[in-house]
């Protein structure tokens, strides 16, 4: 039986999205930095009792747990029979084909998502780790905590650290603040963001996502990874001149993207980057489910390989602090921002603790993670730039990165008043409050809107 739309509702709200997951059965999954937040090291006890091969040789479950009230919790009830495992039953461990599985079979807003068809060499590459929570709405949103635990895949060198401090030998990363396993390269992806593009794949795992303005007021994303990898990253498009003045604060960065106008190639073939274009660089592939050019895609361990082998560049600073919250913020439920044929809407979410993204009026989805959402977001205020039109197509709008402006931050529920202020583009981003003090950000994800000063 499935759950009725409002538990569907309240699901998604508490950051559970329905997966395939085998035969006709579903799980809710929950993204471990999200589990990480509400249960702070129990990622880590579990990783370190399931550590072994990338399918373990039995079930490996927690049916138990206990929340702040100290009392325990039943697993499943039985009238969602069928959405989740019975109760008594063998919990299903996913092996190396999880994240294939979990791609082509996910579930938003009760209708089938439009995800690419990964290839099974490449999901036998790529393991990462999935909690799979069976647990109802109703008791968590009673409780908050999850029953059935399942561990899936293997640790990995891709997968995102546990809370500050749960496990020795963690880095905080300089983009999320979030528990690293130590520097990573970084790899950008220029990501289509037309309606014909959406959902998109992989922008959940991105540690820094950028909203661009593009030709005909419209929008594209950049997504910048470092502490975790998605399998599959795409719809690829192609480049602007301003994400290069974008990428110079991250060193020399591996830059992914399909192509660029023959006026802005040269400048982007002698840029201080790891050029992974396509035709250039391997790994991409096209989804013939969906109409081209919305359907190139790319595998990030072809394009991880490259980007070491000429030297990108790890991640380190680039100006973003993180920590608890300043003074002077302003509680607020939502906040938006447009371009002139695109708009932006970020709601906050106290279940998740985090900002819902919702795009032109619609939830903003991804193929993998159900709805995107940011820890931290930043409407940051420049000048765009808009050349004269010189041929037949739009003339390419120009959002400056380097400078200084007005800025609001939104976290915790709370919108702040900030100013940023970046004086080269080999500097780091900073931001500050307006009464002077360091703007420091959530730990999480980050999105940046670049936008014209209103």
């Amino acid at each position: 039986m499935a759950p009725s739309r409002a538990a569907a509702e309240r699901m998604r709200e508490a950051g559970l999205t329905r997966t395939r997951v085998r035969g006709k059965h579903r799980f809710p999954s929950l993204r471990p930095g999200e589990l990480e937040q509400r249960f702070p090291g129990m990622i880590t006890s579990v990783l370190r009792a399931g550590a072994g091969p990338a399918v373990p040789p039995a079930p490996l479950a927690l049916h138990h747990l206990r929340g702040p009230s100290s009392r325990s919790f039943p697993g499943p009830q039985s009238r969602m029979r069928g959405l989740y495992p019975q109760p008594g039953s063998h919990p299903a461990i996913l092996g190396k084909h999880h994240s294939e599985v979990a791609l082509q079979g996910q579930v938003i807003d009760g209708r089938p998502a439009a995800a690419p068809l990964v290839a099974r060499q490449e999901a036998q590459m790529e393991t990462r780790v999935k909690i799979i929570v069976g647990v109802s709405a109703a008791v968590l949103a009673a409780a908050g905590l999850t029953t059935g635990l399942v561990l899936s895949g293997g640790s990995g060198p891709d997968q995102p650290g546990a809370g500050p401090g749960s496990s020795p030998g963690l880095l905080p990363s300089p983009f999320t603040g979030e528990q690293v396993p130590g520097p990573r390269l970084v790899l950008a992806v220029k990501i289509d963001n037309l309606v014909d593009a959406r959902p998109q794949t992989g922008v959940s795992r991105a540690d820094i996502v950028y909203v661009l303005p593009v030709e005909g007021g419209l929008s594209r994303l950049m997504a910048v990874f470092s502490s975790a990898f998605p399998p599959v990253v795409g719809p690829v498009r192609s480049a602007r001149l301003e994400d290069l003045e974008v990428l110079r604060q991250f060193g020399r960065p591996a830059f992914a993207y399909s192509g660029a106008a023959p006026s802005a190639l040269p400048t982007i073939n002698r840029a201080r980057i790891v050029n992974l274009r396509d035709g250039l660089a391997h790994g991409y592939f096209r989804d013939n489910r969906r109409a081209a050019p919305h359907n190139l895609y790319a595998h990030t361990s072809t394009l991880r390989a490259q980007a070491k082998a000429g030297g990108a560049s790890d991640a380190h600073s680039i100006g973003f602090r993180f920590g608890p919250a300043p003074g002077g913020g302003k509680p607020v439920r939502a906040e938006s921002v447009s371009y002139s044929a695109a708009s932006f809407r970020f709601t906050w979410s106290a279940a998740r603790g985090r900002w819902l993204v919702w795009m032109d009026g619609a939830r903003a989805a991804s193929t993998e993670d159900g709805q995107l959402s940011a820890a931290t977001v930043v409407i940051q205020y420049t000048q765009v730039t808009i050349p004269p039109a010189t041929g037949p197509h739009a003339p390419t709008p120009f959002a400056k990165s380097v400078g200084s402006g007005r800025a609001l931050v939104l976290r915790g529920g709370e919108v702040f008043q900030a100013r940023w202020s970046r004086p080269t583009a080999d500097d780091g981003t900073t931001f500050r409050t307006a009464s002077g003090q360091p703007m420091t950000f959530a730990r999480g994800p980050v999105w940046i809107v670049l936008a014209a000063a209103p």
